[in-house]
């Protein structure tokens, strides 16, 4: 199975994005895993809300093929534990996907769309975070996955 992060919008902290390669890095020991990002949209101040939801989502649609699993980070999502989530991970690859999609949406969520052709929703906490936070958690969270269904000594149980 591949494993994909899609983000809207660059990370702009040296330091989140350090922190983010290195989780990364890891994570490629375990599985394919890619971070893509779709720029930012240029000329948004004459958008309102929907009309800006729409255009991230038909970029973040034209990323997707038939075949993809597409898993939204929202607000409203399934939250899970870490052990939970491992075990989450490992009955997705079970089922023969070939590409799992995460998808962090940009500042006002997703379109209808998007929702429409999503498979499942995580929630990481009930807290907001920025969404360059929420890349270096994921995929933090992405890793400690791996580790847990490894027996590996990150996660400690």
């Amino acid at each position: 199975m591949n494993i994909k992060l899609l983000c809207i919008g660059k990370t702009d902290n040296k330091n989140l994005e350090e922190l983010i390669l290195l989780y990364s890095k890891r994570l490629s020991f375990y599985i394919n895993f890619d971070l893509e990002v779709i720029p930012d949209l240029k000329k948004t101040k004459n958008l309102g809300e929907e009309q800006q939801k729409e255009k991230e989502g038909n970029l973040i649609l034209n990323k997707i093929g038939p075949t993809d699993h597409l898993i939204l980070l929202d607000e409203k999502g399934k939250e899970m534990n870490s052990v939970v989530f491992s075990d989450y991970l490992q009955k997705k690859m079970n089922s023969g996907i070939k590409t799992l999609i995460f998808v962090i949406g940009g500042p006002y969520g997703f379109s209808p769309a998007v929702y429409a052709k999503a498979q499942g929703k995580i929630s990481l906490s009930k807290m907001t975070f920025s969404h360059q936070m929420v890349r270096l958690f994921a995929t933090e969270q992405l890793y400690r996955a791996f580790t847990i269904l490894k027996n590996e000594p990150y996660h400690h149980r």
